[in-house]
């Protein structure tokens, strides 16, 4: 082993929602995590952690130093209009680091585009309908060329602090009606679960959805979060009338169901939160 090399270690680009849930996983089992931020602000997951600013333009000798050391990489920083930033400025150090086990590209199901309602799976063609995912399917090929590279598509994901509950009880949540329309979601627990089981069966190159068992219309979801806090639920809004960001926008405009039998098949993974309602109950209960 390597002087530089630490047993162990796993490196987070973009310690945002989905990879605090990984990094708090893997602390509690001993294993020294660090990662970057665009600003350092240590707190829930990131207490006991390494942090190191990056803004997406500069490579720094800490990073460096910090990746060379590693030997697991999670990357969740979406693609940029300029492309991926984490290879525009680390591509040639990745090649050269041959004490990385696994890197895992955090990628999303919405490349499958719209399947009007159809099952997806990981061999599914790729159809992107927005910008962003016609970027990720870009990224997506990009990091393929990588080793030990594995892609996860994932759904809609939720969990403490980022949910329905949250958003009714804050006056955001909203009903948008679309008839037929269906989403798929992914407890962030089960999104971390099923990349710590990749991590511990590695297999380069192997492409997996992430996404919980029951794709549920969007209103359905909205409705029970407001049937739990005994709320009234938001008024109907029709899709065509609503004022939606890009990126809901894109939500909308496909739909689809996102299967998972391969990381249950292939890593062993037994979802925590099978459905929305399961989910929510769970975060209900801490409330």
């Amino acid at each position: 082993m390597p002087e530089n090399q630490i047993k162990n270690s796993l490196f987070c680009f973009g310690l945002g929602f989905a990879a605090q849930a990984l990094a708090k996983r893997m602390h509690s089992q001993g294993w020294t995590v660090s990662g970057t931020s665009r600003a350092i602000d240590k707190k829930n997951a990131l207490e006991e952690l390494s942090v190191f600013p990056f803004d997406g333009t500069h490579a720094t000798e800490e990073i460096h130093n910090a990746i060379s050391k590693a030997t697991h990489l999670l990357v969740s920083i979406p693609p940029q209009p300029s492309g991926d930033v984490v290879l525009q400025n680390f591509f040639s150090k990745l090649v050269e680091c041959k004490n990385l086990e696994w890197i895992g590209y955090i990628s999303s199901t919405g490349v499958y585009g719209d399947t009007q309602g159809e099952w997806v799976d990981e061999s599914s063609p790729l159809q992107p309908v927005t910008e962003l995912n016609e970027r990720r399917v870009e990224a997506e090929n990009r990091w393929l060329e990588i080793e030990p590279v594995m892609i996860f598509r994932c759904a809609a994901i939720y969990g403490p602090s980022r949910n329905l509950l949250v958003s009714v009880k804050q006056g955001r949540a909203r009903r948008i009606e679309k008839p037929g329309l269906v989403f798929s979601r992914t407890h962030v627990e089960d999104l971390a679960q099923t990349l710590e089981a990749s991590m511990r069966n590695p297999k380069s190159g192997e492409i997996y959805n992430i996404s919980d068992d029951h794709p549920a219309p969007p209103t359905e979801a909205v409705d029970y979060a407001c049937k739990l806090l005994q709320v009234k639920p938001p008024p109907l809004i029709p899709f065509e009338s609503a004022e939606l960001s890009e990126i809901a926008r894109g939500f909308y405009l496909t739909c689809k169901r996102v299967g998972n039998k391969k990381i249950k098949k292939e890593l062993g993974v037994k979802l925590q939160y099978p459905d929305y309602r399961s989910g929510l109950d769970a975060i209900f209960k801490t409330m």
